[in-house]
């Protein structure tokens, strides 16, 4: 056996993945670069370790035994890397944070300075939509989650970061239909909407049923940057957070109507499981969000106080 590091790295990712594509974009890596080390890691080894059927790549039995084998021994690493670091007196460990997907506009913000001072740490951001974000802390993946909807199904603690704002948004102002109809021009104009489980969808969703609306739903998208981009090519309008507009509200591609009821005001918070034992890196982290909070807001975000 002479397999390397890296190997085993490439390996458990693509049966993470069950995809060498998908092992390929999240590695930064080529498809064929992917392939070859997958081939020489299988050459080590009589028992095959994946198998192609239908086009489709599956993870052998045995395959599955090596992936739990190689993430041990990367786990053990990367503990030797980071105690190598602390007795070097160095900051060092594994930082990971759940992001709902319109929190990573604030997410870097809070990272930026804290990796800068420590560049041993290592940081693991997942963003997804809300209800992923809840089931990492549910199931205790994450060290932290940054979110605007705090779930009441089980207990966190949490710090409070900045107001999150939802306007009603769109390529053109519609603000003749707005006084012609009130929030009844909810019904007259195409709606686009997040998918299911996002907080932005719930939150538009409870605007609509609160005042008993019965929209014309046109599209439903994955993500923000989707919805923005068919806005602004006159598809449609929706009820979106301030904090993902900025460019777009200044450039004029996208306009905000005021209507009744609008805006949304939430919070994002920085959460966690109150029983997890946070690691150094994770407290060193808290503690740098609870001293810079409010100066690393009023900085970045300070724009937000221009429109109400």
């Amino acid at each position: 056996m002479n397999y390397t590091l890296n190997q085993l790295r490439i390996y458990l990712k693509v049966v993470q993945k069950e995809s060498i594509t998908k092992a390929a974009e999240e590695l930064f890596l080529t498809q064929p670069a992917v392939s070859i080390q997958l081939k020489n890691f299988q050459e080590q080894f009589d028992i095959p370790l994946t198998e192609i059927v239908n086009k489709r790549l599956y993870v052998t039995d045995f395959g599955r035994e090596i992936a739990v084998a190689a993430e041990n021994i990367l786990n053990e690493v990367q503990q030797i890397n980071h105690k190598t670091s602390a007795y070097k007196g160095k900051l060092s460990g594994r930082l990971k944070i759940s992001v709902v997907s319109t929190g990573k506009y604030v997410v870097p913000y809070l990272l930026t300075d804290f990796v800068r001072k420590n560049e041993d740490v290592e940081l693991n951001v997942m963003v997804s939509n809300k209800s992923k974000v809840n089931l990492s802390l549910e199931k205790n993946e994450v060290d932290f989650a940054l979110m605007s909807v705090v779930p009441d199904n089980f207990k966190l603690e949490t710090l409070r970061l900045m107001k999150n704002k939802l306007f009603f948004v769109g390529k053109d102002s519609v603000a003749d239909v707005v006084k012609s109809f009130g929030v009844k021009a909810l019904e007259k104009l195409p709606l686009l909407y997040r998918e299911e489980g996002s907080a932005t969808r719930a939150e538009m969703e409870n605007y609509i049923h609160s005042n008993k609306l019965k929209p014309i739903k046109r599209l439903e998208l994955t993500s923000n940057e989707s919805l923005k981009q068919m806005m602004i090519a006159g598809l449609g309008y929706s009820i979106m957070p301030l904090i993902g507009l900025k460019n777009e509200l200044e450039s004029g591609q996208l306009t905000i109507t005021p209507i009744h009821g609008l805006p949304i005001t939430t919070n994002w918070y920085l959460v966690w499981l109150p029983e997890k034992k946070l690691s150094p890196v994770a407290t060193a982290f808290l503690e740098h969000v609870k001293e810079n909070k409010d100066e690393i807001i009023q900085k970045t975000f300070g724009w937000f106080e221009d429109y109400q």
